[in-house]
């Protein structure tokens, strides 16, 4: 079980590392969007859907790396104060009870979006728009699957804490 939950984490990690590069490449080509619409007047509407599509894979692929890492927003006012053992338990009940739950709504919920999205290979509505907007809607399904991994690799180790503290 361990080494399942130690790949999980390392598939995450490595995922989120990967899609932070994005972000350089967004910068890039924002620049590039800018510099052809104010020095050249000409607008390139493909170009310009490109940093949609980077800024959406960064945050809904990144999500489950910024989990791991401890970096999303969290109301550390009183979480810094706990003890390790309190924080480990609050991790559990909140992966368990929130974060799983809500992951799974997500999910199911946009499941029938998704595949409506797939069953017409949806495009932009834009003219010289991006072709794939159904891979884009599918990472939504990808997001909410990296967040419950997340989500379980949270558990397990928030359980191992517990369990070695008492």
């Amino acid at each position: 079980m361990h080494t399942l939950i130690d790949k999980i984490e390392a598939f995450i990690d490595w995922s989120g590392r990967t899609v932070s590069w994005l972000t350089l490449l967004m910068v890039i080509t924002t620049f590039i969007v800018v510099v052809l619409r104010y020095i050249f007047d000409i607008g390139w509407i493909g170009l310009q859907e490109s940093i949609t599509y980077l800024h959406a894979t960064v945050f809904l692929v990144g999500a489950a790396w910024a989990l791991q890492q401890q970096a999303h927003v969290r109301v550390d006012i009183f979480y810094s104060r706990f003890s390790v053992k309190t924080r480990a338990w609050i991790d559990l009940l909140g992966s368990l009870f929130f974060l799983l739950p809500v992951m799974i709504f997500i999910a199911w919920i946009s499941w029938e979006y998704v595949s409506d999205s797939w069953a017409v290979l949806e495009g932009s509505r834009e003219a010289g728009g991006l072709p794939g907007v159904y891979l884009l809607k599918s990472l939504i399904l990808v997001s909410a699957l990296m967040l419950m991994l997340q989500a379980l690799v949270q558990i397990s180790r928030s359980l191992q804490l517990i369990k070695s503290i008492d």
